[in-house]
């Protein structure tokens, strides 16, 4: 009777901890689905936002984008587009801190996707 007991007692809490697990991942989802990331250049002048998934949500030009040839403009909102998404992969990985754990195998996969598809911008094409 102890063993039926302890086995039962063993399911009672794996159930629990999946269950647990499973809230902690749906409040992640709700978390990551309101992030946002933002960057800007050319002091100010370019600014992008860009949503949960990476899309662009908001791009605002002031006058002085003028000032440069329409190639050079392009390289540049693209610049700041990738490091909008860079800050929101961060954003991101801080969430799953806070959620799930980076060091759990939902939060790593959650990091590492954010990771592949945003990296951070290495500073020479804005990438």
């Amino acid at each position: 009777m102890e063993d039926a007991d302890a086995a039962e007692e063993w399911l009672d809490s794996w159930a629990s901890q999946v269950h647990a697990q499973a809230e902690r991942s749906v409040e992640l989802s709700r978390r990551v689905a309101a992030l946002t990331g933002s960057a800007e250049g050319r002091d100010g002048a370019i600014r992008v936002t860009v949503g949960s998934s990476g899309q662009v949500e908001l791009l605002e030009l002031d006058d002085r984008v003028h000032a440069v040839s329409g190639p050079q403009l392009g390289r540049e909102i693209v610049a700041v587009m990738r490091r909008a998404q860079a800050v929101l992969s961060a954003k991101v990985a801080e969430q799953v801190q806070a959620t799930v754990g980076a060091d759990s195998e939902a939060g790593r996969a959650v990091i590492d996707s954010f990771e592949a598809r945003f990296p951070a911008p290495d500073g020479r094409d804005g990438r």
